[in-house]
């Protein structure tokens, strides 16, 4: 089969994809029916979009990723789907949704999340692996697994004490408690609680001035802070610099320099 010429243009069965800022690509999970839990076919699909990403990013500079409907963000994985699986079926499933994660977290671009409702299970685990967290008011977070026998098994062990800290991080996985957006923010899973009706033109404005700034640069900020806040501080020191170094050549540095000289708004081109 023939791939349409753009990724925005891809038909998937349990996203959509837009744009509502210039070099923004928003991906919605578009399951409202099921609060848009996790089935096979969405992570296949995520898998797709962000491999993808991974390979050509098409021009966008920034990526958002938020809920259909108004009540949901993601349920986590889909149970319904999940009654009556075997061990192996359950297995298989599991290393598409291990997959989808390892492509979340490699996303070359600056990936926000929108938690437009309630982010249970694998939805806050797909929070915890955003680079930043948008969240509504009335959103709820909840890592409910050990509940139903299992423990997270997608990223949530490792990427949520990275946010909020180990301590915080056994309570809420050892208890399998919900806590508020409120919550969330004062721990360090979220960034900015807005009021529902906001979240998505919020999202989209900081989304937009990320944009804005020189794509290699933000590509390159984004590579030295992730690898870089797994390695020692000298390590990271130098990984830091060598992520500067490919900034240096570029004509969006020099477009920089000349526009800061000149009392204009740069305009960046991606080289």
């Amino acid at each position: 089969m023939t791939l349409p010429a753009t990724l925005i243009d891809t038909a998937f069965e349990t996203l959509t994809l837009d744009s509502p800022a210039e070099y923004v690509l928003r991906v919605t999970l578009n399951r409202p029916q099921a609060a848009n839990a996790m089935n096979t076919q969405m992570g296949h699909d995520l898998t797709a979009v962000f491999e993808r990403l991974s390979v050509d990013v098409e021009g966008y500079r920034c990526v958002i990723l938020t809920g259909a409907g108004e009540k949901a963000f993601c349920a986590g994985g889909d149970l319904k789907e999940r009654k009556g699986m075997s061990d192996e079926t359950w297995g298989a499933q599991h290393l598409v949704f291990e997959r989808m994660v390892r492509a979340l977290i490699g996303c070359p671009l600056p990936l926000i999340g929108a938690v437009n409702g309630a982010a249970y299970g694998g939805g806050c685990e797909i929070a915890a692996a955003m680079d930043f967290v948008y969240a509504a008011d009335t959103a709820r977070f909840a890592l409910t697994e050990v509940t139903l026998g299992i423990i997270p098994g997608a990223g949530g062990t490792q990427n949520l004490p990275r946010a909020v800290g180990q301590r915080r991080a056994m309570e809420i996985i050892l208890t399998g408690t919900p806590f508020t957006a409120a919550e969330a923010k004062e721990w360090g899973l979220v960034n900015t609680v807005s009021a529902p009706a906001d979240l998505a033109n919020d999202v989209v404005a900081t989304a937009a001035r990320i944009a804005g700034n020189a794509p290699v640069s933000i590509r390159q900020a984004k590579q030295a802070i992730r690898r870089g806040m797994q390695m020692s501080l000298a390590d990271g020191l130098a990984f830091e610099i060598e992520a500067y170094n490919r900034t240096v050549p570029t004509k969006d540095r020099q477009e920089g320099i000349l526009a800061f000289n000149e009392k204009r708004k740069p305009v960046f081109r991606g080289n």
